[in-house]
């Protein structure tokens, strides 16, 4: 029998990038979803394609081993396809993994095969499997005495993926159009003794600590900055707004600043890290990529969480005694982007904004208690806004 991959969320990520390098890795992908519209084209679909577009040009390449399941309709279905498959992935954003840990802890719990499973989430957020584990093997999906040996069904792996998917065209169906750079980087320590999948795409690490941070803190950072500036100056696109040579400046100085934090943290080099945030800047610049900068900007509220790409980095630097201006004022920015049609966070931010007095929007949104040294500017922040 050949290789089996279980997929779970076949939004752009899904179909352009993941399913895409494990069908080129020998892997049958089968499809878990919820949209019903959506599951109904795979399934009608015998193929589609990903267009990689980067500064030589595109390519085109056909997807076509894939089957897909309604896991709302068919739920064993998908549970048997899982308890059989070597490799369970998701693209379904942070906040869905609880939703879909339930059906994976099920195939799991029911596997017979005598090589663990492999499970990665592949999700922009630190540490996402360990997150869908820890819903995983809560009691309520895993029966408690089942944990001990739940190593012999699964082994769970951390990933740090980067790839930008931008708007698709309206009539896409299928299709994706997306960037030709990519980096799949994943903890292969979990591993041992079988080793891990073979997917030829994926970079194994022994740590990957400082791959995600490097690419949350200069990829994300970066992304988002030019997108919360871009909104207020009135941009359309992300490359519209990095011709604006004031943005330009800014996203660098937010860049200077998390390169300083990489750097002294990883022992990455200075001249590593140069080279890192051109490519960077070079590829969110690219205009051929049309991203939209209420799309990129959108979900304020994760974006300005705790572990995330500004309160992340600028924390660690505040603590250090380091230089984080320009990481404020591109929180500043993320603050005001409230309201913004299609966006429910934003939506959600300008209510918290409106009920809470500043201390109490630092502390839910930011995660940051009143000891921490950059509370005070913050607040200060968010006091500003409150003021519009």
């Amino acid at each position: 029998m050949g290789l089996k991959a279980v997929h779970f969320g076949g939004g752009n990520i899904g179909r352009g990038f993941v399913a895409e390098k494990l069908c080129q890795s020998g892997f049958e992908v089968v499809f878990v979803d919820v949209m019903d519209k959506l599951i109904e084209q795979l399934q009608q679909t015998k193929s589609y394609t990903v267009t990689e577009i980067g500064g030589e040009g595109e390519k085109v390449n056909t997807i076509s081993n894939y089957r897909a399941i309604n896991s709302k309709t068919h739920e064993k279905d998908a549970v048997q396809e899982i308890s059989s498959a070597d490799l369970v992935t998701c693209a379904v954003g942070p906040n869905i993994l609880k939703f879909i840990a339930p059906v994976i802890a099920k195939a799991i719990d029911s596997r017979t095969a005598s090589t663990p499973i492999a499970v990665i989430a592949c999700e922009n957020m630190i540490g996402a499997t360990d997150n869908l584990a820890g819903f995983i093997k809560d009691p309520k999906n895993t029966p408690e005495d089942r944990l001990s040996s739940i190593s012999e069904r699964a082994r769970f792996a951390n990933s740090a993926i980067d790839r930008i998917v931008p708007g698709q065209d309206p009539d896409a169906g299928l299709n994706v159009k997306i960037e030709s750079f990519y980096e799949w980087v994943v903890d292969k320590t979990p591993f041992a003794p079988h080793g891990p999948p073979k997917v030829e795409a994926i970079k194994w690490v022994d740590d990957l600590v400082p791959y995600i941070e490097r690419k949350l803190f200069t990829v994300n950072t970066g992304h988002a900055a030019a997108a919360y500036y871009g909104h207020a100056r009135g941009k359309k696109t992300i490359a519209d707004a990095l011709e604006d040579k004031e943005i330009h400046e800014i996203v660098r100085e937010c860049l200077a600043e998390t390169s300083h934090l990489i750097v002294n943290k990883h022992g990455i080099s200075v001249s590593e890290q140069k080279d890192y945030v051109e490519k960077i800047i070079n590829r969110i610049s690219n205009p051929h990529l049309e991203d939209v900068v209420e799309r990129v900007g959108r979900a304020p509220l994760r974006k300005l969480g705790r572990q995330e790409r500004f309160v992340g980095p600028a924390h660690h630097l505040a603590e250090q005694g380091d230089k984080y201006t320009a990481l404020l004022g591109a929180m500043e920015q993320a603050f005001n982007f409230v309201d913004v049609e299609g966006d429910d966070e934003s939506k959600e931010l300008s209510k918290i904004l409106k009920s809470m007095d500043a201390p109490s929007v630092v502390s839910k949104v930011c995660g940051l208690e009143k000891s921490d040294q950059m509370f005070g500017q913050v607040q200060a922040i968010v006091e500003r806004v409150q003021k519009k």
